[in-house]
């Protein structure tokens, strides 16, 4: 069996790090749409449009048996139109809202993600929903994901960088701190280690992929095998060559061009 896990950049590597231990037999293939990172500058139909023309292609070449959306910008738009489209199981990736309410007793809390997370209205959503009475400051950094980006792929970052994206997550109110952020973007658990040791206090940082690993495990119960089986952990990328270091460390092989022209003709239209 094969999983097919999707992302802007390298951020759904934390996810497909979290796969790899709940189904430790699973081959995947990773497809990075690095033409164009981030999505959160993209139109919406111009995002929706991009995703369903990479996935067709994606899809018919690897025959995955699911596909994992490991991205909160497009997961909050795109799961409806890709499950219209596609057949196989998708997953998608969306803020931990509900945990964080259970989880917080301060009952403030905070969601780290991307300007384009935190101005849909399915995130919104999620909090009128699941939030009750636990006050959420939502923070959308503009640069942290790509400073990860650079992080992960050997350039340096440093200290002040990080904490300059993550201190507004930390909101001292009548008494009460903050003690759960939300991480609601696939890059940052990347860099967790250096976010808890850069907090201004200690908080619980909720990382989505264990439970997106989980997932992915009931729906493919039962699935058979993938036309590749057996093939290397794959990573494909539109655009610019991943660092093969990186690829190393999270057992991954280059693919090659599996989009070759298409994904630049896509990119520039």
């Amino acid at each position: 069996m094969r999983i097919l896990v999707f992302d802007s950049g390298v951020g759904g590597l934390s996810v497909a790090r979290e796969i790899g231990k709940a189904l430790p037999g699973v081959g995947m293939d990773y497809v990075a749409d690095l033409a164009v990172f981030p999505y959160g500058a993209l139109e919406p139909g111009v995002l929706i449009d991009r995703v369903l023309s990479l996935m067709e292609t994606a899809l018919a070449a690897l025959d995955p048996a699911a596909l994992v959306i490991a991205c909160n910008t497009a997961s909050t738009l795109v799961l409806p139109p890709l499950r219209a489209r596609f057949k196989l199981p998708i997953v998608g990736t969306v803020p931990a809202v509900k945990p964080a309410a259970e989880h917080s007793r301060s009952r403030l809390a905070s969601v780290l993600a991307t300007p384009g997370t935190v101005k849909r209205d399915y995130t919104r959503g999620l909090i009128d929903r699941f939030g009750g009475d636990c006050r959420f400051t939502l923070v959308g950094s503009m640069v942290l994901a790509e400073l990860v980006e650079r992080a992960v792929s050997g350039e340096s970052v440093t200290d002040a960088e990080l904490l300059a994206e993550i201190a507004p997550c930390f909101v001292e109110e009548a008494g009460r701190r903050t003690d759960t952020v939300v991480l609601a973007c696939t890059h940052y658990p990347l860099v967790l280690d250096r976010l808890r040791a850069l907090a201004p206090w200690p908080v619980e940082w909720i990382d989505p992929a264990p439970a997106i690993a989980r997932r992915v495990a009931t729906v493919t119960a039962g699935a058979g095998r993938s036309r590749d089986e057996g093939a290397p952990h794959r990573f494909f990328s539109t655009g610019r060559r991943p660092v093969p270091a990186m690829l190393d460390a999270f057992g991954f092989e280059d693919g090659g061009d599996l989009f070759a022209g298409e994904a630049l003709k896509i990119a520039r239209g």
